[in-house]
């Protein structure tokens, strides 16, 4: 009943979360897979967002997004049903298949290290959010390195004369920012490729004699605290394949050479107790951003796709009760907070597995936890001791009436 009442959540929040693609910034290869390009726009199509940007009651903007930053909280894989024709995959033997999420929250700006009040929870699917977070932390990559530039042209050109600053200008340290700058353009002839490159799913190795493939994408740690890139044996990346321990040795660059995954770039996604980004546009009202209402590209985008756990948490602005389709919005609600709670509470292992009082529900296998293993043996000897008693007791009882037989001469 339990796993009934997890698969029915699982329906019921994904139809909370949009249907919106995109093309990952990172993605130039000519070789990169493109079979994920449905992957968003499978999830249910009737989805109804909780409340969109700028929604207005009485002429008065509710809810102000550039006020809050967005916080990871976790990644998580899950096996669900689908039915989509997986026979034409070797390595897929299920109807089951594997999605990725991540839950992240709308803290107060400038509180993620003590958001527990006041906030709003979501859930996304991890493709999804990447692609936005990634985008949105190379344009800072970008504009660190300009600043500092330009930082240092000033320093340079005031000769040390009329120079009043500490060390920083424009918030951007001058003793260690050439450096790192330096260290990000020179990645691929120091034999290092972003791991962000590898975020979606494509083909990096292949044995044209032996006929062995491997496939490239991002997935959950076991704990769920980061997000890496693993090797997988199907073009879907939902086969992980875990007996390789380093990948290094599959990634190559253009040029046919081996090189190492840097994660200077991605694991500015998955920040742990701290922010991963304010919500606010700093550029906003320059004619050439993109922002609206002064609220950043990537948190625009993650709150309109993500599915929405609001009120049960205080969240400021709370949902509208003058919207028109309140009681859907409050429904959907319901069921996302449950499912967020599901996947926080561990239901789940590193393969997306259903894990329930120490048993993992597998399509192949199942194992069994040591309580329920002691249970087992208790039972089983418990058996036969009861059953070795009841034979020592016909026995007794067999020879008891054999005496009195010889006894009396009287058949029983």
């Amino acid at each position: 009943m339990k796993v009934l009442s997890i698969i029915l959540i699982t329906a019921l929040c994904t139809a909370s979360l949009s249907s919106n693609t995109g093309v990952h910034p990172f993605v130039s290869r000519d070789n990169r897979s493109k079979s994920n390009a449905n992957y968003i726009s499978s999830l249910l199509q009737k989805a109804t967002p909780l409340r969109r940007l700028g929604d207005a009651y009485d002429g008065q903007v509710v809810f102000d997004l550039s006020q809050y930053s967005i916080k990871f909280e976790k990644c998580q894989t899950a096996k669900q049903y689908s039915n989509s024709n997986n026979n034409k995959n070797k390595w897929v033997d299920t109807v089951l298949s594997t999605k990725r999420f991540v839950i992240f929250r709308l803290c107060p700006n400038h509180s993620c290290s003590s958001c527990n009040a006041d906030y709003g929870e979501y859930i996304i699917e991890m493709e999804s959010y990447l692609e936005a977070t990634i985008q949105h932390k190379e344009q800072e990559q970008e504009q660190y390195c300009y600043d500092c530039d330009a930082c240092l042209a000033i320093q340079a050109a005031a000769n040390g004369q009329d120079y009043d600053d500490d060390g920083t200008c424009n918030g951007v340290d001058t003793s260690t920012c050439y450096a790192k700058c330096q260290n990000i353009a020179n990645m691929e002839a120091n034999g290092y490729e972003d791991a962000a490159l590898y975020t979606q799913c494509g083909k990096v190795y292949e044995n044209q004699n032996t006929g062995v493939s491997y496939y490239a994408g991002a997935t959950c740690s076991s704990s769920g605290s980061r997000i890496k890139i693993s090797l997988f044996k199907d073009d879907q990346c939902s086969v992980l394949d875990s007996t390789i321990e380093s990948i290094d040795q599959y990634i190559k660059n253009a040029n046919g050479y081996n090189v190492k995954l840097s994660y200077h770039l991605l694991r500015q996604t998955f920040v742990d107790g701290d922010c991963v980004a304010s919500c606010a546009d700093e550029n906003y009202g320059e004619s050439n951003n993109n922002s609206s209402n002064g609220v950043s590209q990537m948190c625009q985008t993650l709150y309109e796709e993500a599915g929405k756990c609001e009120s049960i948490h205080g969240f400021a602005t709370g949902i509208g009760s003058s919207q028109d389709n309140y009681a859907t919005q409050i429904s959907n609600e319901e069921a996302v907070c449950e499912y967020i709670s599901t996947i926080r509470a561990g239901h789940y292992n590193q393969t997306g597995e259903i894990v329930l009082i120490g048993t993992t529900y597998s399509s192949s296998l199942a194992s069994t936890s040591d309580a329920q293993m002691f249970a087992l043996t208790f039972f089983v000897v418990g058996s036969v001791g009861l059953a070795v008693y009841a034979v020592y007791l016909k026995r007794k009882i067999s020879g008891k009436n054999s005496d009195l037989i010889k006894e009396d001469g009287v058949v029983l």
